[in-house]
């Protein structure tokens, strides 16, 4: 029997402006918690601005904003802006990136990440914590240094306090890092529930211990697979999609201990090297129905929901539904059920 347990289910919204305002208004009224947009090809912040003027209640989240591409000032003052507007209603989601797109592509400094990371976020509530509530800049660390702070410079409009600050991890280092130093974690879709139970939520405890917080004081983000169709075509194109994404995030080196925890850790040198040549087709078709069952959730449309959460309601405390429906009245059945199981 599904668990009864109340999980929200967030979902992207279009990074196409002109089409936000329209796409914000059908999210809100289908009964999604939140509106979440990734850094890829477009900016981020930009459709939430959007987003944030065409709607009333539904949460407004970067899932995630590359941290390590710009400052902790920068991005307190972004994080600021988009939360005041929306009144209170931004989620600040955080992630590393890794060294090549660091320093090859943003032009920025990399080294020790999870270090680096917990001191950014410490760094943006020194700052909040200034403007907030009126204490001195004086934040000095390894990485980042922030001591002035002037009138010209504090924002005025601070009633909806710091927002909510999540962050995207996979390793034991940087999950303890989100449990110690963040609101919530953004599990990344690469993780299988052995790995979720048997490293995940160990290190989330272990980081949340570090920073004198439970359980219920930190939200966990799982935007696992859905592998889904309305007839064969689709359901046989989702698969596809799905084995060709699992095989590129295997090819990572950084997320080999997902692969290895299953006893396939010799699959990401072999999905590596294929990367290395441009064969992706090659790639996807290593990923066999053994191991797409272990990251995804693969069923038909009205088991969906209940599949899902049978396995990792208990678990977590939201997710991710980006799955394209007959009608909005299907959609909005299964938007509810995977909230509250009924």
């Amino acid at each position: 029997m599904s668990s009864q347990k109340l999980i929200k289910v967030d979902s992207e919204i279009t990074t196409n402006l002109a089409k936000v305002p329209r796409s914000i208004e059908s999210m809100e009224s289908t009964g999604f918690s939140t509106a979440t947009t990734t850094e890829t090809s477009q900016d981020p912040f930009m459709p939430l601005l959007l987003a944030a003027e065409h709607s009333q209640q539904i949460e407004l989240m970067t899932s995630i904003a590359v941290a390590f591409a710009r400052t902790p000032m920068i991005l307190a003052n972004i994080a600021h802006d988009l939360n005041a507007y929306s009144q209170g209603r931004f989620i600040l989601g955080l992630g590393s990136q890794v060294r090549a797109h660091i320093t090859q592509r943003f032009s920025m400094p990399w080294s020790h990440p999870a270090a680096r990371m917990k001191e950014f976020i410490s760094a943006m509530r020194a700052i909040w914590a200034c403007w907030y509530e009126g204490e001195k800049l004086s934040f000095k660390g390894e990485f980042y240094n922030h001591s002035l702070m002037t009138p010209m410079f504090s924002p005025r409009n601070t009633e909806f306090g710091a927002p909510k600050v999540f962050l995207a991890a996979v390793g034991p280092k940087m999950t303890r890092t989100a449990a110690e130093v963040a609101d919530g974690i953004i599990i990344h879709p690469f993780t299988t529930k052995r790995y979720l139970e048997e490293v995940t939520l160990p290190n989330i405890k272990e980081g949340l211990a570090e920073s004198g917080r439970s359980r219920e004081d930190f939200e966990i983000s799982y935007p696992g697979f859905m592998v889904t169709g309305y007839d064969e075509v689709s359901f046989d194109k989702a698969k596809k999609a799905a084995r060709n994404r699992i095989a590129f995030y295997g090819s990572t080196p950084a997320y080999r201990g997902v692969l290895e925890i299953e006893g396939w850790g010799d699959l990401q040198y072999e999905l590596n090297r294929l990367s290395k040549q441009g064969e992706w087709d090659a790639m996807g078709e290593l990923i066999t129905d053994e191991m797409l069952d272990a990251f995804a959730v693969v069923e038909e449309p009205e088991n969906l929901a209940t599949s899902f959460r049978n396995r990792y309601a208990d678990l977590i405390d939201r997710t991710t539904v980006n799955i394209r429906t007959p009608d909005e009245p299907t959609l909005v059945r299964l938007v509810e059920k995977m909230k509250s199981g009924k």
